[in-house]
């Protein structure tokens, strides 16, 4: 499996890096036109009974829009299929070189997937038509293959039972501190795609030396992004080196002593697309679901229910939150990530020895 992995990756070095785009070169002459949701869709939907969704979302979250599109649309079943999104990549690469046609939509954490799906032909072109109307280009594949349907930043977080904010980090570089030495969590790249972009951003800004010394702090290390922030409101842990910032959020509402810091260097932005595939089992409910995930009802959602971000442009951020307009943002280029996400891997795993 891993091989495998590996083998796709390297011969899709030279061309990914020859993108340049956000989301890889163009492989058709444009978009198709916008997908209408029309009462024939929904009947053809309703025949096929069934959508199959991978996802690297947190379980609770993909469930929770699942519930939502059977409410909305009673008769058709969500088979979500959750797990780290290098592992959604795997298990797809696998299934598609078996021809085992089981998913209809997916979305990762890992924009850089896109680009190998995209080359490979597995993506199928369809774009719902409130993305055609109400997101920013730089959101949208210029094909039509993909678009962001959330995001959120990775940040620094502390436990304010444990820290105090006079002494909270500010920054990577304070992480480096000798005081947070067997203090600091942080998540693994090799199986949360939000984490491999996180680190990529970082490696490109900072070096690998940072990454050498931060290994000497006795870091934690945990799988998904959304675990640094629960081991620091148990007090596990006083720091988290990233996490995401959504999880924080709805820990402060529920009166939890987390606290979230943007590092000076920036925060990374990890944008999550979502797509339908060409080999589909269930295309028409892919497509009806694909629609309402991009919709203001669910793209609302995102923001309301789960703290999330949203690109639609009619979709209200939450009150009183740092637009990311204001936030110093670190962005990574998928199709670098592709090129050198293995070799991250491994030397990751090296220096904090996991």
């Amino acid at each position: 499996m891993r091989g495998r992995t590996i083998t796709r990756r390297d011969a899709l070095k030279a061309t990914a890096l020859a993108a340049g785009a956000v989301f890889g070169s163009p492989l058709r002459a444009a978009a198709p036109e916008p997908g209408v949701v029309t009462p024939a869709l929904i009947a053809a939907a309703r025949r096929e009974g069934k959508v199959s969704y991978y996802t690297a979302l947190e379980l609770g979250v993909a469930e929770r829009f699942g519930k939502l599109f059977e409410a909305k649309y009673p008769g058709i079943t969500v088979r979500v299929e959750r797990s780290g999104a290098e592992r959604i990549y795997q298990r797809i690469g696998q299934e598609q070189a078996s021809r085992i046609f089981a998913v209809d939509v997916a979305n990762s954490t890992d924009p850089a997937h896109y680009i190998d799906w995209k080359r490979n032909g597995w993506l199928a072109p369809y774009v719902p038509e409130e993305v055609a109307r109400h997101f920013p280009a730089e959101q949208v594949d210029p094909d039509g293959m993909f678009a962001t349907v959330c995001a959120w930043l990775e940040v620094i977080g502390y436990n304010t039972n444990l820290v105090k904010r006079d002494d909270a980090p500010k920054s990577y570089a304070d992480l480096l501190d000798p005081k947070w030495r067997g203090k600091l969590v942080k998540a693994h790249p090799a199986y949360s795609g939000a984490i491999l972009t996180a680190t990529f951003v970082l490696v490109r800004d900072l070096g690998w030396p940072y990454f050498e010394k931060l290994g000497l702090q006795r870091v934690m290390q945990v799988q998904s992004a959304a675990d640094p922030p629960k081991k620091i409101q148990i007090g596990e842990r006083a720091v988290m080196v990233e996490g995401n910032d959504y999880n924080l959020v709805l820990l402060q509402q529920q009166k939890q002593p987390v606290e979230m810091v943007n590092p000076t260097e920036g925060s990374p932005l990890i944008i999550v697309p979502c797509g339908i595939f060409n080999s589909a089992p269930n295309p028409n409910a892919a497509r009806l679901f694909q629609s309402f995930m991009f919709s203001s009802e669910a793209q609302q959602a995102f923001v309301d229910a789960v703290a999330h971000r949203s690109f639609h442009a009619l979709v209200k951020d939450r009150p009183g939150r740092t637009p990311l307009s204001e936030v110093k943002l670190l962005k990574a280029d998928p199709a670098a990530v592709l090129a050198q996400a293995e070799e991250i891997k491994a030397r990751y795993a090296k220096i904090f020895g996991v």
